[in-house]
């Protein structure tokens, strides 16, 4: 099943990622939102593991393109599609520590404008709406 996924980041205007559509392992039309979190985290998993991994003798300057140059000065962080570390993504933990990260609140989900709080909610994927992931960053400070 394909679902449209968006990924926000708080205090941003514009989504990290533009939408995307994702293919589930699912044919259900009613699910757990930890069933869907899951089925998301896997097809992540697969897509990262097919990756190849080329190991490279001398290591090369690459030039990021302008139209990417701004995504990576807005966010942050720079990635140039190197990956040093070679080992395959354990399907079971990055589940686990997805469940985990939703419960802690590190990123909040909406469905249609609807938060979704609570991982036994049912979702009727037959609706067919955007889900949307926001990334939560907790302030850091000292309180003298």
């Amino acid at each position: 099943m394909e679902i449209k996924v968006t990924v926000k980041q708080l205090g941003r205007k514009h989504p990290i990622l533009s939408e995307q559509k994702l293919d589930i392992a699912s044919n259900d039309l009613k699910i757990s939102l930890e069933h869907l979190l899951k089925l998301i985290v896997q097809q992540q998993v697969e897509v990262f593991n097919v990756q190849s991994f080329e190991l490279e003798d001398t290591d090369y300057a690459k030039m990021p393109s302008e139209n990417y140059l701004n995504i990576l000065t807005d966010t942050g962080k720079a990635g140039f599609g190197s990956i040093y570390n070679e080992k395959k993504a354990n399907l079971q933990k990055a589940q686990e520590n997805a469940v985990q990260a939703f419960e802690d609140g590190m990123f909040a989900i909406f469905y249609n404008d609807e938060q979704l709080e609570n991982l036994s909610e049912t979702i009727d994927l037959s609706l067919e709406h955007t889900f949307t992931f926001i990334r939560l960053t907790f302030l850091a400070g000292s309180y003298w």
